[in-house]
């Protein structure tokens, strides 16, 4: 079983040991009740949480000692069909358990479902449910929670509101709405995100246990010194109970994005959002599902959009969300995407952008080991003067540059992309020993490794890095495919024009549309 797997397993055994020292198998306090009827979250103060993931633990032992017992009187055939009923009661009851739970254990178990191909795919179905559809609040816990933040009956505040949700996750559901524009007059269709009741005190109970993620954190990289980045994982967390920041963010994203040919972001309802109700324009367009029906050259096309605004936004905009999973989009054909989300977005330093950028080069450009391996010392990746071979450590390092290394086609595959989460994580390199993630990497490589992981998926084929190095400002390369032509009237467009914009942090970003 891979890491996040391994994660999730090693929460629910440290869970177990917590109760046993406890001396106690109550582990909920008054009015902590599972997440049906009146309450959004299955558990929220620490101990009862981890009550439940020692629970869950014993469930998964005994299905399996269950299973154990019977297989010894079966034949080949029974025993092979008993081990594929296990996995699906194992998926069903980790995926239950942590969609009722919800907060930052569902995030872990919504990256296992896209991040994890090597998971057995029982549970893979069963945990990508939490992407959008984990089990949601009652309509009346919703509208008591809207009418709370908004200040008025939700009669009042829309023309219609669907007491269904349209996508339950880790933090809060959506509804589909109808408002009237305050500005025109006319009515807009909406999508209202509220926050569940309790997800900030859950949150806040699963990250203190951060010995626990810091071990499980080392067990990956054994030079990690994990403080810098559990602080770094709690802080973004934190941010992302915040949705007044995330409506500052999505309304950046929305600007910035104005006008392109194949990017959207739905634009900020500003009266209707506070920091726990976000309402925005309502986008219609095919799930993730819907699009791995479509024929290989529309999920290409959609592979290099997503490649196209993970980087754009990194490299020109220094900023990027830091939770790229399937849920996130919705794709229309012809290559565009609705982004939704901007909760967890990091936003880098000129400084951390250099360090990103002469890495590339000299990874991917120059192919420079030794020029490679002083960059990653002193940005703190590996520890400086580790008694490993220059030209080992480079390779070591390079596998998350080969996509883009040489001048060529090439296929996106799953098997690639879980080879690299297997690498970032494997213990058994003894460059690993010295590797470590300092703390404005920890959100790259989530990037990274979820980029790779949904293009795998689609299979995506193209020259990517041709694309990349249209997004590298150290290249600035010229168009090199049709989205590449159109990106680039986009680019023309917003440099001849004035951008109000263009103020504070953002400017230098901005200034990147008028290079060459």
């Amino acid at each position: 079983m891979l890491w996040i797997a391994a994660a999730i397993a090693a929460v629910g055994t440290a869970a177990t040991v917590v109760r046993r020292r406890a001396g106690t198998g109550k582990g909920a306090e008054k009015g902590d009740a599972p997440g049906h009827g009146r309450h959004a979250i299955a558990l929220r103060n620490r101990s009862g949480r981890n009550a439940q993931l020692a629970r869950l633990g014993v469930q998964i032992g005994a299905t399996y000692a269950s299973t154990s017992a019977r297989k010894i009187f079966a034949g080949t055939e029974r025993r092979i069909e008993l081990d594929r009923e296990r996995e699906f009661r194992t998926a069903e009851q980790i995926a239950d358990r942590l969609g009722q739970m919800k907060g930052a254990l569902m995030k872990l178990g919504q990256m296992a479902s896209y991040l994890d191909e090597g998971l057995p795919e029982p549970l893979r179905v069963a945990l990508s449910q939490l992407q959008s559809n984990a089990p949601p609040m009652s309509f009346e816990l919703a509208k008591e929670a809207i009418e709370r933040e908004l200040g008025a009956p939700l009669e009042a505040l829309f023309v219609d509101f669907d007491p269904d949700p349209i996508a339950a996750a880790s933090i809060g559901q959506v509804h589909k709405a109808v408002v009237v524009d305050p500005a025109t007059g006319a009515e807009r269709a909406v999508a209202v995100k509220v926050q569940y009741p309790g997800v900030d005190a859950a949150i806040a109970a699963d990250l203190r246990n951060t010995e626990l993620l810091g071990s499980i954190l080392k067990q990956g990289f054994g030079a990690l010194d994990p403080s810098d980045m559990v602080e770094e994982i709690k802080s973004r967390l934190a941010e992302e109970l915040d949705y007044e920041l995330e409506a500052a963010n999505q309304r950046a994203f929305h600007d910035y994005y104005r006008d392109h040919p194949f990017f959207r972001v739905p634009a900020v309802i500003d009266h209707l959002s506070t920091s726990r109700v976000l309402t925005t324009e309502l986008v219609v367009g095919s799930t993730w599902k819907e699009l791995l029906t479509w024929d290989q050259h529309e999920r290409d096309l959609a592979g290099e959009s997503i490649f196209r605004f993970v980087f754009r936004s990194l490299y020109r905009f220094h900023a990027f969300n830091g939770d790229p999973h399937p849920g996130n989009y919705l794709f229309h054909g012809n290559g565009m995407v609705t982004f939704l989300d901007f909760g967890l977005v990091k936003h880098f330093t000129d400084d951390e952008m250099h360090t990103f950028e002469t890495m590339v080069k000299a990874a991917a450009i120059d192919h420079d080991h030794a020029r490679f391996r002083e960059i990653i010392e002193d940005a703190g990746l590996l520890r400086r003067n580790a008694p490993i071979d220059t030209l080992e450590a480079g390779q070591y390092f390079s596998q998350f540059y080969e996509p883009v290394r040489e001048d060529r086609e090439m296929t996106w595959t799953p098997e690639y992309s879980s080879g690299i989460v297997r690498h970032t994580f494997d213990r058994g390199s003894p460059i690993s020993q010295y590797a470590t993630v300092p703390k404005s990497f920890v959100f790259i490589q989530r990037i990274n490794l979820g980029l790779y992981a949904i293009l795998g998926e689609l299979r995506a084929t193209g020259n990517y890095r041709k694309v990349a190095e249209e997004l590298w400002p150290m290249v600035n390369g010229g168009p090199s495919t049709p989205m590449g032509e159109a990106e680039q009237r986009w680019v023309q467009s917003r440099s001849a024009e004035s951008n109000p914009a263009e103020s504070g942090s953002a400017k230098s970003n901005i200034e990147g549309f008028s290079r060459p």
